[in-house]
C-alpha cells in the first residue's frame, strides 16, 4: 500500500467509521438537514465525551468550521488574534475576514508555534482608538501548525487574559485529538473547564471520510450559527453521512487510538532523525507532526524517489506528517530514505 507523509488527510476512512458510514446508508429513509437519529447520536456521543451540554454543528471542512466559528464571535469591526502561522491566517485563503464581513486578523510572534498572554497583551493594548479594529477573539492551534502542544496551565492563561479583557476564545481542533493523546488529559480540561469557548473539533485529518464538528461550549455565541451553516452553503442535506462516522470515531475512544498511532508514529520518525548528520529539527515532536531542515540535495533526491512532503507549511523546512493508519515499515523506509539523501 502506498502511503506518505504530506497531510494526514492523504489517510484515507478508519474501519469503525466506515462502519456507521454503512449503517446509516442501509437505515432506510432519513429526515433531512440534521434531523435524523445518526445526527442526533453523534451529537450526544461528542457531549458526552466532553461531559457538558454544548451546541454541536457539522460542515464539509475545517476551512469552513474556523470560519463561521469566527464570524460568530466578532463584527466586521472587530480583529481576531492569532499565531502568526495559523491556520487561519496563512491557509484559509481570506474565508475568516470574508465570512466575518471583514474582521481582521492580527497576527503575533511565539516560540514553538504558540501564543503567549505577554504577545496576546501587546496586541490588545497597541491601539484603543477608533481607528483600529477592536480586538474580540483570540485564536490558537491545538495542536499548532509546528507540532507542538498547549498545555493545560498555558491555555488557561491565555483564556483568563481573554475573558478579562471581554474577549472570546477559539480553538482550531484540527488535530485536537492528537493533542489529547499527548496530554493523556480529559478533553473537558483542555477546553471548556480552561476556558475555550467554541471548538472546531477535527474529524478528517483522525480517520473521516468528510466533516469537523463545531462545538460551542458558550452556547449564547452558537445563537443563529445554524443559520450562518446554511448560507454558506456547509448545511448537508444527507447530514446523516457527515455525522454517522463520528460515532464510529467517539465509540470506545477510537478518536484517541487514532491519533496515539500518529503521534507514535511521528515519534519514531523523531527518534530514527536524531543522529543523522545535516539533518536539523525544527521543534519538539508533540503530536504526528516532524519538521526538519534538510540540504537542498536531500530534498530534491527524496522528490526525485517520490516521497512527498510539505515545505510551505508552518514555519518552514520540510514537514513529515503521520496518519492514524501510518504504518512502521514506511516510517522506517522514509528514515532511511534521508539518511541516504542527506549522506550524499
Amino acid at each position: 500500500m502506498s502511503q506518505h507523509f504530506a497531510s494526514d488527510n492523504y489517510a484515507g476512512v478508519c474501519p469503525e467509521a466506515m462502519q456507521w458510514f454503512l449503517a446509516a446508508n442501509q437505515s432506510g429513509h432519513e429526515p433531512a438537514y440534521g434531523d435524523d437519529q445518526w445526527t442526533q447520536r453523534a451529537c450526544d456521543a461528542i457531549r458526552a465525551a466532553f461531559q457538558t451540554e454544548c451546541d454541536v454543528f457539522y460542515v464539509f471542512n475545517g476551512t469552513a468550521a474556523n470560519s463561521l466559528a469566527l464570524a460568530s464571535l466578532c463584527q466586521s469591526y472587530h480583529s481576531v488574534i492569532c499565531h502568526e502561522v495559523a491556520h487561519i491566517e496563512t491557509d484559509e485563503c481570506g474565508a475568516p475576514e470574508f465570512f466575518s464581513n471583514g474582521a481582521k486578523l492580527l497576527v503575533a510572534q511565539g516560540e514553538n508555534g504558540k501564543l503567549t498572554p505577554q504577545a496576546i497583551e501587546s496586541l490588545i493594548t497597541r491601539r484603543s482608538d477608533i481607528h483600529s479594529p477592536r480586538p474580540q477573539v483570540v485564536s490558537i492551534t491545538q495542536s499548532t501548525e509546528v507540532g507542538t502542544v498547549y498545555t493545560i496551565d498555558e491555555i488557561r492563561a491565555i483564556t483568563d487574559l481573554a475573558h478579562k479583557n471581554g474577549m472570546s476564545v477559539h480553538m482550531d481542533g484540527a488535530r485536537f485529538a492528537n493533542a489529547v493523546a499527548t496530554l493523556n488529559a480529559d478533553p473537558a480540561d483542555i477546553t471548556w473547564r480552561a476556558g475555550v469557548d467554541v471548538l472546531c473539533f477535527g474529524g478528517t485529518k483522525n480517520g473521516l471520510p468528510v466533516g469537523e464538528a463545531v462545538v460551542f461550549f458558550n452556547r449564547e455565541l452558537a445563537k443563529d450559527f445554524a443559520y450562518r451553516v446554511k448560507q454558506s452553503g456547509q448545511l448537508a442535506s444527507k447530514m446523516r453521512f457527515i455525522s454517522a462516522p463520528w460515532l464510529g470515531l467517539m465509540e470506545n475512544d477510537v478518536w484517541l487510538r487514532n491519533a496515539r498511532h500518529a503521534n507514535a508514529m511521528a515519534r519514531r520518525l523523531h527518534d530514527a532523525l536524531l543522529d543523522i548528520p545535516l539533518v536539523d529539527i525544527m521543534f519538539p515532536c508533540e503530536s504526528n507532526a516532524v519538521f526538519v531542515k534538510l540540504p537542498q540535495t536531500a530534498i530534491d533526491q527524496l522528490r526525485a524517489e517520490d516521497w512527498r512532503f510539505y515545505q510551505f507549511i508552518g514555519a518552514g523546512g520540510c514537514r513529515f506528517m503521520c496518519a492514524w493508519d501510518t504504518e512502521p515499515e514506511m516510517v522506517d523506509k522514509l528514515a532511511a530514505a534521508i539518511a541516504k539523501a542527506c549522506a550524499k
